[in-house]
């Protein structure tokens, strides 16, 4: 921790943010490309849901359990060291499917290897923030590297869209890998510190989060999350070229304005969950509203209707993304920081991730219709916010 009246880093989390944005397009691009993919195929409705849940899924089995089985290990090595080789790790991963994405199979392979290159990204961000951080900053540290993800998400549409239209999908890889090795890794080599487990936390007693009820509840909240927001982010491009019928070269900015709602959302329900305390009761609202929302757009009729609807969904489910992680290091206790992180972040992906990919896919599989699949998404979504809601009458709300 910075001693009293020492000035905080807070170069290091904009500098996480910058490589959030890099790692999220490295693993969001397939969403895009899943369009070009089926057209180059010339798959059908049913075999996009068919192949797409695989191509979608892979990466976040592999993230989510290489997070789980490594992030205790990866801290223990330190972890600036971690976080730099997994920059590496998954641009080169990326830059690959350039010259080795033709055939479905070597792109699954492909996507396993990435999630798995990514997979401490994340818990070795929460492990230098922790460290970097006292209780009371931590909240609006942890906010600014995760509010990377949002505009990355929001971004993407802006930077895939035209890259793919103008170069083809398979280069847009290579461009995007490129960027973590010439603009993400500098960074963090040159301008992070990590400062270690502090002296006051070196004899605490280890994992004691792992028997805290709270914990696991706010995991399984986690898991619903990454179902619903992984569902929309992973099949609203396709949704919208093959449900709706909208062009694949005006998406985006139907795409910027969704996803922009979530940066907006983030950093307003964050402001107001801040002077309210109530950060998780917000975020049962939202999941509630998010799930509506999601109900009517399955209605809409106009383009101006669709992007409406589905960009309220996704300001109204970002109010967990405001609290996700500060609250993750509150109920570890400042303690095994990377392993809580990881544990979170591998079962809401393993499950949450893989089955929010996998699912509404066999839901268009089975039945033609992707209508179906965006109402699991809605029916995840209202079971989030009553699972939220419940915690947070248990009075654990994290924010101060």
């Amino acid at each position: 921790m910075s001693p009293p009246g020492g000035k905080l880093p807070w170069h290091i989390p904009f500098i996480f943010a910058a490589t959030f944005i890099i790692h999220h397009l490295d693993r969001n691009a397939i969403a895009y490309a899943l369009p070009r993919i089926a057209t180059e195929h010339q798959w059908t409705d049913r075999q996009t849901g068919d192949w797409g849940q695989y191509l979608l899924g892979a990466f976040f089995l592999t993230f989510g359990l290489a997070q789980i089985a490594f992030s205790g290990l990866a801290e223990r090595v330190g972890a600036k060291r971690s976080m730099v080789a997994a920059i590496v790790g998954f641009s080169c991963v990326s830059m690959a499917v350039g010259p080795l994405g033709g055939s479905l199979a070597t792109l699954i392979l492909l996507r396993l290897l990435l999630g798995l290159a990514e997979s401490v990204h994340v818990p070795m961000m929460g492990v230098i923030t922790a460290r970097n951080f006292p209780t009371e900053a931590r909240a609006t540290a942890n906010s600014i590297w995760n509010v990377g993800l949002i505009i990355a998400t929001a971004l993407s549409s802006a930077i895939m869209v035209p890259l793919m239209s103008a170069f083809g999908w398979r280069d847009t890889f290579v461009v995007i890998g490129a960027s973590g090795l010439l603009i993400g890794a500098p960074l963090v080599v040159l301008f992070v510190r990590d400062k270690g487990i502090p002296e006051s936390q070196a004899d605490a007693k280890s994992a004691t989060f792992r028997r805290r009820p709270d914990y696991w509840l706010y995991v399984a909240i986690g898991v619903l999350n990454a179902f619903a927001g992984f569902g929309i982010l992973g099949w609203l491009p396709t949704y919208f070229v093959r449900a709706k019928g909208i062009d694949f070269d005006a998406l985006g900015w139907p795409l910027s304005i969704v996803f922009t709602a979530g940066v907006i959302g983030t950093l307003a329900i964050a402001w107001i969950g801040d002077r309210l305390n109530k950060r998780i009761a917000l975020a049962s609202v939202g999941f509630l509203g998010a799930s509506g929302l999601l109900c009517l757009a399955i209605r809409a009729q106009t383009l101006a209707g669709l992007v409406a609807l589905f960009a309220l969904a996704v300001f109204c489910q970002s109010a967990f993304q405001a609290q996700e992680h500060s609250t993750v290091q509150a109920l570890a206790r400042d303690r095994d920081v990377g392993a809580a992180t990881g544990v979170y972040n591998g079962m809401s992906l393993v499950i949450g991730g893989v089955v929010g990919s996998m699912v509404p896919g066999a839901i268009v599989s089975a039945t033609g219709n992707f209508n179906y699949a965006l109402f699991a998404i809605a029916i995840a979504a209202a079971v989030a916010g009553g699972l939220a809601a419940l915690l947070a009458t248990r009075g654990v709300e994290i924010g101060k």
